[in-house]
């Protein structure tokens, strides 16, 4: 009987973010109807158009606690089944010294990144869901970024909505360094691995440059999504101190905060990071089933995107709007040292 109160509890607010979801997979299918592609991803047009709802009717109590389960658990169990797209023969294949330098990237990008946000004014939550946003994989960084350190809705909805169109940006104007730099095709493969958000996007990138950069690229970019969960991992540890902003009254958030004072060792890492690196160690070990690995991942982008609905309902257009400008010029300053750490490693391990 309890079980069943909470599940009627839960599910007006799951099923209208359920339906906000099935609004942005239309739309994305629109997109790729009419463009060839989806420029915006069906996780950032759910959270704009969550947003929009929110912006239009704000939801009561009754739809509040199935749109805070959305947004907190279903995102986390996201997490942990993103786990299986991760391998260890992936990183084996780019050889010792590029994935020690794309680890360098990735690391010293984060921490400058993050620094810059700081310097335009980002709060500490929004600066670390950018910086890792920019350095790593985009969107999918920030989704699972963002339930570690209890990111607001406005955190989580600012950094993807802006850093959603600099990728775009970013791949319509990423070939046109080819000449200026007289880059190779390898060496343009490695740029755009190391600079581009998603893996799509590495392909539409490249595409037009040449097969080697496709392959190249989409490599690198690969192994760059593998050092996301070390990257969760070291910021697990870290969230005690990134969490301490109270949340404002009623604010969605994408993780629970955690009580004052020092917590015991044991809940340093929540629970869906440690089946994050569980699940990523098990497909590793040849042990997740070939034939589950598809539906996993489907599994996965689904809450992610249910999730992401979630939060958009939780925020207030007005927050996102007054960090705008900030969190653009925070983006594109990131974008711009990533690329220039990039170009450097290139030359540093002689790309031919």
């Amino acid at each position: 009987m309890p079980l069943t109160k909470s599940f009627s509890r839960l599910m007006p607010g799951i099923l209208l973010c359920a339906g906000v979801t099935l609004a942005a997979l239309g739309l994305a299918r629109v997109e790729e109807a009419l463009f060839g592609r989806a420029w915006l991803e069906a996780l950032v047009l759910a959270i704009l158009l969550g947003t929009v709802v929110r912006t239009a009717w704000k939801p009561g109590p009754r739809w509040k606690p199935g749109i805070d389960f959305s947004a907190k658990m279903l995102l986390e169990v996201a997490v942990v089944l993103l786990g299986a797209s991760l391998s260890a023969a992936t990183i084996l294949t780019v050889g010792p010294w590029l994935l020690l330098g794309i680890a360098v990237v990735v690391a010293v990008a984060i921490t400058v990144s993050y620094g810059l946000c700081r310097l335009f004014g980002l709060p500490r939550r929004m600066a670390v869901l950018v910086a890792c946003g920019n350095s790593i994989c985009g969107n999918s960084a920030i989704a699972a970024v963002a339930p570690v350190v209890g990111a607001d809705g406005e955190d989580v909805a600012s950094s993807i909505a802006f850093t959603a169109v600099l990728g775009v940006v970013v791949v319509l104007s990423l070939p046109l360094l080819v000449p200026v730099l007289g880059l190779s095709l390898e060496q343009y493969g490695v740029l755009a691995g190391l600079t581009v958000y998603a893996v799509p996007q590495v392909l539409a990138a490249t595409a037009p440059v040449g097969a080697l950069s496709v392959q190249v690229g989409t490599l690198v970019k690969l192994v760059r999504v593998l050092m996301l969960g070390p990257v969760v991992l070291v910021l697990s540890l870290l969230a005690p101190r990134l969490r301490e902003e109270p949340a404002a009254p009623g604010e969605v958030t994408a993780g629970d905060r955690p009580a004052p004072g020092r917590p015991p060792l044991h809940r340093l890492v929540p629970w869906f990071i440690i089946g994050f690196l569980g699940l990523a160690a098990l497909r590793s070990l040849g042990l997740v089933p070939g034939f589950l690995l598809g539906p996993m991942a489907l599994l996965a982008t689904a809450l992610t995107i249910l999730s992401m609905a979630a939060l958009g309902l939780g925020v207030d257009v007005r927050t996102v709007a007054r960090s705008g400008g900030r969190v653009t010029a925070s983006a594109v300053a990131s974008l711009l040292v990533l690329g220039v750490i990039s170009l450097g490693l290139i030359r540093l391990l002689g790309v031919a």
